[in-house]
């Protein structure tokens, strides 16, 4: 199983991170805009349009305030496994959010690694003025 991490330094604090973070449903306008260009919900699911015209299919598995942490999982695409954690930690004035994904099959890592990084500009970039 492929395991990607990436580690994104923040200058807004924790707190104002993780409210944008936590809300499952807004990660298109609050956190990656420009990023994701669309996002439905369904049945609890969040039906997520990407800037290359790719859809997944996400669906919340833990939202944890206490620790600032919240896991989706990806149930429809080519991965036949595919776990994300988000996570956000005070650094300083600021934060650092650590985004780790589990996939399967490895084959995928490379796409999903620079998807990874087209989304850590978006996420930068809005999460500053969170």
């Amino acid at each position: 199983m492929a395991t990607l991490k990436k580690e994104i330094p923040v200058t807004a604090g924790a707190a104002p991170v993780w409210h944008a973070l936590r809300d499952f449903s807004a990660v298109h306008t609050k956190v990656a805009p420009g990023f994701l260009t669309g996002l439905e919900m369904d049945r609890g699911d969040r039906v997520l349009t990407f800037f290359n015209g790719m859809v997944a299919r996400e669906r919340l598995v833990t939202l944890d305030d206490e620790n600032c942490r919240l896991v989706y999982a990806v149930i429809e695409g080519q991965a036949s496994h595919y776990n994300a954690a988000v996570q956000v930690f005070p650094e300083g004035a600021g934060s650092r959010i650590v985004w780790t994904i589990d996939l399967l099959p490895d084959e995928l890592a490379p796409a999903i690694g620079m998807l990874m990084d087209a989304a850590a500009i978006a996420m930068k970039k809005t999460l500053a003025t969170a």
